[in-house]
C-alpha cells in the first residue's frame, strides 16, 4: 500500500514508509509508558530516576524543572519502559504535536506513565532527523488530526505507527540534522547562558533583600569600611545599616519598613477585550492572557488585540495572576494584558528590581493557588495589601544599576534565539521535504557567519 507523500514529491533516492516501517527496519518500536497500574503516585520519590510525563515534553527538548522521579528498584523494575539516548518522546494526551529528543544527559530516565516513546534503533533513521522531520508543521498537523478524541486529543502507537516517514540516504538525513541542528545548539547555548545570569541577578537579590548578607557581615565584623566584602565592593557599605530589628516579618535592618506591595509597586490588574478585538495576523498589540503565554524569560505572541482595555509597557514584570498564582516574566515589549495577568513595575522605574522581587515572594503567591476552591487567583485587593520589607531607594537603584546589566544580555540572548528559531523554521520544511538541499542551505548559513 503506497504511503501518503505528505510532505511532498520523495526526491530521487528518498522514500517514503510509515514510521512504524522506519522504526521496524532499524530494529527499535513504539511503546506507551507504563500504566498507571504500574507506578502509582505514592511511588514518586523526592530523589531518584527522572520520569517524563507529558508537562516535560518542550519543542524537541526535556524539561527537567519540577520532574517527578522514581526510586532506583522501581526504575529496575520498569526497566523495558527506560528511554535511550536518540529516543523521541510523545505526550499520549492533549498537546500531541510536541515531541521531545532523548539526550546523552536523559539517557535511563523512564518514559512516564501518559507518553509514548519512539525508537528508530540502531540500524535505521538518524534520531536527529526523525525528530526535526516530526516537527515538520505539516507532519504536526497530521498527527493533531489523527488523535482520537472529542474533547482532548489522544495518541496512541497505531496512530504513530501509521505516520508518513520521509527516509533521505542516512548520509543526507545526518546532514540536514546537523544544519538544524547547529541553530538549535545556540539557542540551547542562550538559553543556559540565560539561566546562568538570571541566576546571578536572583542570587544578588537574595543577599541583599532576603537574607541581608551584608546587614550580618557589618553585625559581625567580617566587613567594614575601606574594605571589600566578597561580592560586594567598598563603596556599598553605607548603603547597609548594622542592625536587624523585629518586625511583624520577623528581623529586617534597622531603618527598613514593612508596608504594602502598592506603596512602592504600580500594579496593572489585566482585563480581557471583547473576543472580537482578538487577531492572529499582527493587528494591534501582542496580547497575553495569563501562564500559557509566557516563554523562558519573555512572552511568546500567540494573540495581538486591536482593542486592548489595559496595558504593560517594555520593561514590566508581567504575574500571572491565575493558576498557578505567580509565574512571572518581563515584558519584551508593550502588550496587552488579559485578565490572567498583571503588570508590576517599581515606582522607581526598576524593572531588574521588580523581576526579582516578584520572583522572591513566590511563597506567598503559591498560597493563593492552594486556597481556590476551583482554581487559583489573586484578586487586586489581596495583591496590593502583599506585606514587604522596604529598602532605602538608593539601594533599590543601585541593585537595578548591577542586575540591569545582566538582564541586557539576557534580552541580547533571547533576541538572537528568537532570530534563529525563525531561521530554523523557515529552513526545516525546505530541507525536510528536499526542496533546498543541504550544499545551498549550507552557503546560506555560512553567508550569515553560522
Amino acid at each position: 500500500m503506497a504511503v501518503e507523500e505528505l510532505v511532498g514529491p520523495a526526491p530521487k533516492g528518498w522514500k517514503y514508509k510509515t514510521l512504524g516501517e522506519a522504526c521496524k527496519d532499524g530494529g527499535g518500536d513504539i511503546q506507551t509508558g507504563p500504566f498507571g497500574s504500574q507506578l502509582h503516585a505514592s511511588d514518586y520519590v523526592p530523589v531518584g530516576v527522572p520520569s517524563i510525563m507529558p508537562q516535560n515534553i518542550g519543542d524537541n527538548r526535556i524539561i527537567e524543572d519540577g520532574i517527578a522521579r522514581i526510586t532506583p528498584e522501581d526504575a529496575r523494575r520498569l526497566s523495558r519502559y527506560l528511554v535511550r539516548r536518540g529516543d523521541i518522546v510523545y505526550s499520549r494526551r492533549g498537546n500531541v504535536e510536541r515531541r521531545a529528543l532523548v539526550g546523552h544527559h536523559e539517557d535511563g530516565w523512564l518514559c512516564g506513565t501518559g507518553c509514548i516513546r519512539v525508537r528508530l534503533g540502531e540500524n535505521g533513521a538518524d534520531p536527529r532527523y526523525a525528530s526535526y522531520y516530526l516537527g515538520h508543521p505539516v507532519v504536526r498537523e497530521w498527527i493533531v488530526r489523527h488523535a482520537h478524541g472529542a474533547t482532548m486529543p489522544n495518541l496512541n502507537t497505531s496512530i504513530l505507527a501509521a505516520c508518513p516517514f520521509l527516509e533521505p540516504p542516512l548520509a543526507e538525513q545526518r546532514a540536514i540534522a546537523h544544519i538544524l541542528g547547529t541553530l538549535d545548539d545556540k539557542i540551547e547555548l542562550n538559553r543556559k547562558q540565560n539561566e546562568t545570569l538570571e541566576a546571578m541577578a536572583r542570587a544578588l537579590f537574595k543577599a541583599w533583600f532576603v537574607d541581608f548578607e551584608p546587614v550580618r557581615a557589618k553585625m559581625e565584623g567580617r566587613w567594614r569600611r575601606g574594605e571589600n566584602l566578597p561580592g560586594l565592593p567598598a563603596h556599598l557599605y553605607d548603603l547597609f545599616p548594622d542592625r536587624l530589628v523585629e518586625s511583624e516579618l520577623g528581623e529586617i535592618p534597622e531603618g527598613w519598613e514593612v508596608i504594602s506591595v502598592d506603596t512602592e509597586f504600580d500594579i496593572t490588574m489585566g482585563q480581557s477585550p471583547p473576543g472580537s478585538t482578538y487577531n492572529d495576523i499582527g493587528e494591534g498589540l501582542p496580547f497575553y492572557q495569563g501562564r500559557a503565554d509566557f516563554e523562558f524569560r519573555f512572552p511568546k505572541r500567540r494573540v495581538f488585540c486591536t482593542a486592548p482595555t489595559r496595558l504593560a509597557k517594555i520593561g514590566d514584570t508581567l504575574v500571572s495572576v491565575r493558576a498557578p498564582v505567580g509565574d512571572i516574566n518581563m515584558a519584551l515589549e508593550d502588550c496587552a494584558i488579559g485578565r490572567g495577568v498583571a503588570a508590576v513595575r517599581h515606582k522607581t522605574g526598576s524593572r531588574s528590581y521588580t523581576y526579582h522581587f516578584m520572583s522572591s515572594i513566590s511563597d506567598v503567591f503559591a498560597r493563593f493557588d492552594a486556597e481556590g476552591t476551583v482554581f487559583g487567583s489573586i484578586g487586586k485587593k489581596d495583591f496590593h495589601s502583599i506585606s514587604h520589607i522596604k529598602p532605602p531607594r538608593d539601594l533599590v537603584l543601585t541593585y537595578e544599576k548591577l542586575a540591569a546589566n545582566l538582564d541586557d544580555e539576557v534580552e541580547k540572548n533571547e533576541q538572537e534565539s528568537r532570530t534563529l528559531a525563525a531561521l530554523r523554521d523557515n529552513l526545516l520544511p525546505k530541507l525536510i521535504s528536499g526542496e533546498l538541499r543541504v550544499k545551498d542551505a549550507e552557503a546560506f548559513l555560512k553567508e550569515r557567519g553560522l
